[in-house]
């Protein structure tokens, strides 16, 4: 850390320090008082269970069943989900499905079954029930791939909320994934894994949980078969996992088991069946297609908590022009407010910010700017009092507006689960766009309150619209992002109506993809939170959030050259490429590590832009199929064991496969293929899967293999569009799929639909368009094949 950094951090944290701590002492005590008075009293419970079935009713897709205290209404969805929702509840209202819920498949029909239950067989599930409500989810060939057990409320005596548990039993060979952001992934293994979006107040690694961004819902894996189940439900809860045993006990299996304990809120789900890619097609269906980010947005960008002024913004960029190295995108933290408040800028400071933007978006750098929802309320600050004059600010129960600790001091937050609250919001962002920002990060929206003694969030007596509902804190907490996120997207879509908003957010729920991505949040500097970046975006992913990347080399700490570099490589291949870190962590420019560190990270950002076309398409696919650009090795035979228990690699589309290295010292590592042959792209030789290599990974690279026949969209050395070509393994045909760059605005995305066959010893591409138009003559680049250029 250089004295000027230093002598930063003093004046932003130290001097401060004192009157924060009052002050978070002081929001914990009155976030204890609200609740005490706001909450009512939890007192004796009287617990129920379904009982046993009464009668049926079919209706459209399915039917309700009534039971003895309960009663259960199934639907299958035209898409092939399936809903049940049990004491009368409905897919809707739900923040996390796009619009209406889909039409009910007409050919699924309610009847009855063995043992006094009754079944819905649709085309690619079905569903039992039993006389006890107990719910199977079987493949249309019948085997079972989730059995759920008649579920168990706890009702207090006086009236009021019940919570409920809902416990459930999987294949004994199945594996879990999902549940948002977790550090401990992406493979969950036994444990308790809580359901409330957390600020864990320092920086994180593998063993911490939960993080900034929860969500109920689980992706299964097995041999059976790949389910996703969704619990649509924001309450605060706990997902208690166990995985399987096979022949345990006299050679019995003991079958995983998910329970799931919610502290209120209605009981329903959806689960959707298939291959790992229809399942990710059918939730985004569901939940809404994945916002594309701008092409600049895929490519590096780079952060800093303490630029300190214009003229040190231009200092880096300058940095990375003079080495040559790329950049696309600079990010303003807090430290450029006035007094950390937002939508203002410190003048003195940054006394031409527009000036600034115009400079940097002629170099081809767009600038962005971080947002966070807490608003300083103090007087003469001109958004505290336009959202006192609008009534947009949190209350609680007795109707006094929340106040809480932030950055800026004492503050307030606005309510954006109130559709009016969400406009207001939204035109402020016309400030942020005057001043020339193109792009918004969204930070501290659990939402974060700083306090002493516990949660750092709002009173959950606090009181929210819901859309008109009403309810409180306990039930908006962890939709409370969600529904920012939906407010900034909108309010920049209708200050830039040309351009695609790029919005991404640290917290959220399920279907935030609407409305941009997310990133890994305060992630621990170190080897295990280098992991745990790799972690987090996989299981976004897999929960239907495909952009999402981590600080590199973590947010509060000084990496070491090889961990910096390292961390950099993995990054050059995940969605967001962002170096960021705070003030007091020093430096993260490329050259701040030494001429060798210097060389290599310039390669993997020569190539990130050589890839730029690739991330492009990717982008584009995941918005039309749900499927995340970097997913899972698994992702195409999640039959295979080995690959289900692979966490240090990942596919980029489907045509990379990506083994970053997460251990210091490694210069050589293992890689678990899938079927089919790969190839290395460095050196170019062939390996045959499924199975185990051991291939070199030097400090100058990671490992990154090609699938053979795939084709990959490419910068060209003059900037164009080519086509990078791995030969085919004989007696195999590849392909892919190519779509242009349609610019940032909101053109309809072109695909372009590749073969590619082996015919006299010579590689043959043909393409062509939606619709059956030949595709575009474009250069290829043959590789795998001896090293050569061709023409369609």
């Amino acid at each position: 850390m250089e004295a000027r950094d230093l002598v930063r951090s003093v004046k932003a944290v130290g001097s401060a320090g004192a009157v924060r701590t009052v002050r978070t002492v002081r929001a914990a005590w009155r976030r204890r008082r609200a609740d005490a008075r706001g909450l009512p009293p939890r007192g004796p419970e009287r617990a129920r269970v379904p009982g046993a079935v009464v009668d049926a009713e079919p209706r459209p897709g399915g039917g309700v069943l009534r039971f003895g205290r309960s009663q259960l209404r199934v639907r299958v969805a035209v898409n092939g989900a399936v809903f049940w929702g049990w004491d009368g509840a409905g897919p809707e209202p739900s923040y996390a499905l796009a619009g209406r819920c889909p039409e009910p498949d007409p050919r699924a029909v309610l009847e009855p079954d063995k043992d006094g239950g009754w079944r819905v067989v649709a085309e690619r599930v079905t569903v039992t029930v039993s006389r006890h409500g107990a719910i199977q989810v079987c493949t249309p060939g019948g085997v079972p791939l989730r059995r759920d057990l008649p579920p168990r409320w706890w009702e207090p005596v006086g009236g009021g909320a019940a919570r409920w548990t809902q416990r459930s039993e999987v294949a004994a060979d199945a594996r879990f994934f999902g549940l948002g952001g977790r550090a401990s992934g992406p493979r969950l293994r036994d444990g308790v894994y809580r359901l409330w979006n957390t600020d864990p107040g320092r920086p994180f690694g593998p063993g911490d949980d939960p993080l900034y961004l929860t969500m109920p819902v689980q992706l299964v894996v097995a041999d059976a078969g790949t389910h996703l189940v969704f619990h649509d439900n924001s309450f605060d809860g706990t997902v208690t996992l166990r995985e399987g045993v096979e022949g345990a006990g006299s050679g019995h299996d003991r079958a995983g088991t998910s329970e799931l304990r919610m502290a209120g809120g209605p009981l329903r789900c959806w689960v959707v069946v298939g291959t790992p890619a229809r399942v990710a097609q059918v939730w985004a269906s569901l939940t809404g297609a994945a916002a594309v980010p701008p092409a600049w947005a895929l490519g590096h960008q780079h952060a800093r908590w303490g630029f300190g002024d214009e003229q040190e913004v231009r200092r880096i960029v300058a940095g990375y022009h003079e080495r040559g190295l790329p950049l696309n995108a600079v990010h303003l933290d807090i430290d450029h407010y006035d007094a950390h408040q937002v939508f203002t800028v410190d003048q003195d400071r940054f006394p031409k910010l527009p000036v600034l933007a115009e400079e940097l978006r002629r170099d081809g750098i767009r600038l962005v700017s971080i947002v966070d929802p807490a608003v300083r309320a103090a007087p003469g600050n001109a958004v505290f009092e336009a959202g006192t004059a609008e009534d947009v600010f949190v209350r609680d129960a007795s109707g006094s507006v929340v106040r809480g600790v932030g950055w800026p001091g004492e503050v307030v937050f606005p309510d954006f689960t109130h559709a009016r609250v969400r406009e207001w919001w939204g035109g402020l962002y016309e400030e942020r766009i005057a001043q020339g920002f193109a792009g918004f990060w969204h930070d501290m929206n659990e939402p974060t309150s700083f306090a002493a003694f516990g949660e750092t969030t709002l009173p959950r007596s606090a009181r929210h619209a819901l859309e008109g509902r009403g309810g409180d804190h306990r039930e908006a907490h962890n939709v409370y992002a969600l529904c920012m996120a939906r407010a900034g997207y909108e309010g920049v879509r209708e200050g830039v109506p040309e351009e695609r908003p790029f919005v991404f957010s640290r917290s959220g729920w399920a279907g935030m993809q609407r409305y941009g991505g997310t990133w890994s949040g305060a992630v621990a500097t170190g080897w295990p939170g280098l992991r745990a970046s790799l972690s987090l975006v996989l299981g976004l992913g897999l929960c239907g959030v495909p952009y999402s990347g981590p600080d590199v080399g973590g947010f509060d700490g000084c990496p070491s050259p090889e961990l910096y570099l390292r961390w950099f490589q993995l990054a050059s291949y995940l969605p967001l490429f962002r170096t960021h870190a705070s003030v007091r962590a020093g430096r993260r420019e490329p050259w701040e590590f030494g001429a060798e560190v210097l060389g290599h990270a310039r390669v993997a950002l020569v190539e990130r832009r050589r890839l730029l076309p690739y991330f492009v398409t990717l982008a584009q696919l995941a918005r039309r199929t749900g499927a995340p650009y970097v997913r899972p090795v698994w992702w195409g035979a999640p039959e295979d064991r080995a690959l289900r228990d692979c966490e240090d690699a990942f596919l980029l589309g489907d045509a990379l496969l990506v083994a970053p290295v997460l251990e210091a010292g490694a210069e050589r590592r293992g890689v678990r293929l899938p079927r089919g042959r790969w190839y290395d792209t460095a050196t170019g030789r062939a390996y045959e899967g499924p199975g185990q290599v051991v291939v070199d990974a030097p400090l100058a690279r990671i490992p990154v293999f090609a699938r053979a026949g795939a084709v990959i969209p490419v910068r060209g050395d003059h900037g164009g569009l080519e086509l990078e070509v791995w030969a085919p393994a004989p007696g195999r045909a590849g392909g892919g799929l190519v779509v242009p760059d349609p610019g940032d605005g909101w053109a309809e995305a072109q695909v372009e639909r590749y073969t590619v066959r082996l015919k006299d010893g010579r590689v043959v591409v043909e393409g062509e368009r939606e619709g059956g138009a030949q595709a575009p003559s474009r250069p290829v680049r043959v590789r795998g094949l001896g090293e050569g250029r061709g023409q369609m």
